[in-house]
């Protein structure tokens, strides 16, 4: 096998091994508070990072424009 291929495919492996076993410690634990919280918020925020990079930063409306824009038919009816 290629090195560099070689290196991906280790690489790709110990990503998927801590993440499964992140995931089967986190299923004993259920919503509880313990001490995974700051792995669990790291994968969050690198998760956040990759889906900025892939699909662009959020489009934020700023309070004054949505202020201008016209009601919507919901909001009109009750």
């Amino acid at each position: 096998m290629n090195r560099k291929t070689d290196k991906l495919v280790r690489r790709t492996t110990m990503i998927a091994t801590v993440t499964a076993s992140y995931f089967l410690l986190t299923a004993d634990y259920g919503t509880e508070p313990n001490f995974l919280d700051p792995i669990k918020s790291a994968i969050l925020s690198a998760e956040q990072s990759v889906k900025e990079f892939v699909f662009g930063p959020k489009k934020k409306t700023p309070e004054n424009e949505i202020s201008k824009q016209p009601p919507s038919a919901g909001d009109k009816h009750p």
